[in-house]
């Protein structure tokens, strides 16, 4: 099978943690990658919600926790490490029903031996989660019931009230926020340089990224000329939560990946991008 190629389109990616890997994989297929990272994560000054949730747990005081991301369970982790003994969270954790939104939080709670009641089915965001929890409701009904979520930078309320209006007892764990990158200089290029045209395509792997994105086209005073070159542009997203978020911005994604995966973002862009973009120019 012949790799997918972008015949060498500029592609432009806002990932952090994950850009080198993404800078590499673009490359690969035959594209020309520039890098712009949109966010970093900082953590909460103040742990005092994640240590009143881990004293809660050791006293059986939830029926469901659920984690949301992979990388805030690590976070918490290290919160829990510095103020009581990992091993006894890791023990309520195991007598207690544990949920997943997705495979990297399974991931950790897998590295830990902590049984896994329910995984969320790709495309992985909230809505199949709390489908799969309504699926569940004769095991473990919502109405009463004490439940924790671990969240991720930002309040996901859609879930939230989902959860309280089945009659679910939320209680939320933040562990850290996001913000935008120290050095905003390559994000302010990143506009600049889709409003000259010098960027074929854009790929969008969070939904914080289109919000920093169209901020500092704000700041610029320039979201109307971005959003006029975006129309000329390949937007490809990784899944639902991000596309949500596009359109809320009042921009239409070209691509939305058979999986929600980075890989597969960057190969079925590579594979579509040059028609796409024709059909767009056109």
């Amino acid at each position: 099978m012949t790799t997918p190629t972008f015949n060498g389109l500029r592609v432009l990616a806002l990932e952090t943690r994950r850009a080198k890997e993404t800078a590499s994989l673009i490359t690969k297929h035959g594209g020309k990658p520039t890098i712009a990272p949109a966010l970093r994560e900082v953590p909460l000054e103040s742990n005092s919600e994640a240590l009143e949730f881990a004293s809660a747990l050791s006293r059986e005081e939830f029926d469901l926790v659920i984690f949301l991301t992979g990388v805030g369970l690590r976070a918490l982790l290290k919160v829990v490490e510095k103020n009581k003994t990992k091993k006894d969270f890791i023990e309520a954790l195991t007598r207690t029903k544990v949920a997943s939104r997705g495979p990297k939080p399974l991931a950790v709670l897998r590295e830990l031996h902590v049984p896994i009641w329910a995984t969320a089915p790709e495309p992985n965001t909230w809505r199949e989660l709390l489908a799969l929890l309504d699926s569940k409701a004769e095991e473990q009904p919502l109405r009463g019931a004490r439940v924790a979520v671990q969240e991720y930078g930002i309040s996901n309320h859609d879930f939230l009230q989902g959860l309280q209006t089945r009659g679910a007892k939320v209680t939320t764990v933040p562990v850290y926020r996001w913000e935008l990158p120290e050095d905003i200089a390559p994000l302010k290029d990143a506009v600049t340089n889709i409003i000259a045209g010098n960027i074929d395509i854009v790929l969008f792997t969070t939904s914080v990224q289109v919000l920093h994105l169209c901020e500092i086209a704000t700041q610029m005073k320039q979201e109307a000329h971005l959003r006029t070159a975006l129309a000329q542009t390949v937007i490809a997203s990784i899944g639902p939560t991000t596309t949500e978020a596009l359109e809320r911005h009042h921009l239409k994604p070209d691509l939305e990946p058979s999986h929600p995966k980075l890989g597969s973002l960057i190969r079925e862009a590579a594979e579509s991008s040059t028609r796409l973009l024709r059909t767009k120019k056109s």
